[in-house]
């Protein structure tokens, strides 16, 4: 009898490996986009193209297909808020799937509520570290908003009042799709709370809490929670100042 132990192994077929993260920066000086390139490099993130403005950042994503893109606001030409307005109402298929940060000088820029607004899923400070870069960069291209609960609601109350609306198609605005328990959850989620604080408010499981914000998300067609936060505050649904 032959030894089972020795007896060949089926053929196990490689899985491919993951294609690598891919990047565009758009900023209007060069050598912030080469610093941010050699830091992302590094960590092997592909950066497929840079731009030194937003027409540029706008051609570059349509021909690149990025994860992400880093993008400044204020760039000669067409700046970045529109830009980015451009890339994520773009028809093309790619359009689902590519994610803008903001790159700002200054924190709580006014122009990144706008940039919110158009679109965006978070922002980061020029000055951030290397390791801060990249584990951002990776953390929304995994679908999370870059920026914490918290800070989205500072952002959104400092400025919301200050603002027009955002021009969002009309269904965005409307509510009445969700169910009452939804909108709760949208109104706390949009207090500042997390998941796990939700879920420990409401008195429910981590997972029924990650569906319920799902769902609400599908249903608004919103990309992430920052979405959902401006949303509930242009809607009127929560105002500045609001306790959870």
């Amino acid at each position: 009898m032959a030894d089972p132990v020795n007896q060949p192994r089926p053929h196990q077929p490689q899985r491919p490996p993951h294609p690598p993260l891919r990047a565009v920066i758009a900023d209007d000086q060069a050598l912030v986009r080469t610093g941010f390139g050699m830091i992302l490099a590094a960590d092997g993130i592909e950066v497929t193209a840079e731009a030194a403005d937003g027409a540029e950042a706008v051609a570059a994503v349509r021909r690149t297909r990025p994860d992400v893109v880093l993008m400044d606001i204020r760039m000669p030409g067409m700046d970045g808020i529109e830009a980015t307005r451009r890339i994520l109402a773009d028809d093309a298929p790619e359009a689902g799937r590519t994610r803008v940060v903001i790159l700002t000088t200054y924190d709580l820029d006014h122009y990144v509520y706008a940039a919110l607004t158009a679109g965006a899923c978070g922002f980061l400070l020029k000055d951030v570290t290397p390791e801060h870069l990249v584990a951002s960069v990776r953390l929304v291209q995994s679908g999370d908003a870059l920026l914490a609960p918290a800070i989205t609601r500072r952002l959104i109350e400092r400025f919301a009042h200050r603002q027009e609306p955002a021009r969002a198609p009309a269904r965005h605005a409307d509510l009445s799709g969700l169910t009452p328990r939804e909108l709760e959850v949208l109104r706390l989620m949009a207090t500042g709370l997390s998941n796990a604080e939700l879920a420990e408010r409401l008195f429910l499981s981590p997972t029924t809490v990650k569906t319920h914000v799902g769902r609400i998300l599908s249903k608004l067609e919103l990309r992430d929670r920052v979405q959902a936060v401006v949303l509930a505050y242009e809607t009127g649904l929560i105002a500045p100042g609001t306790e959870p």
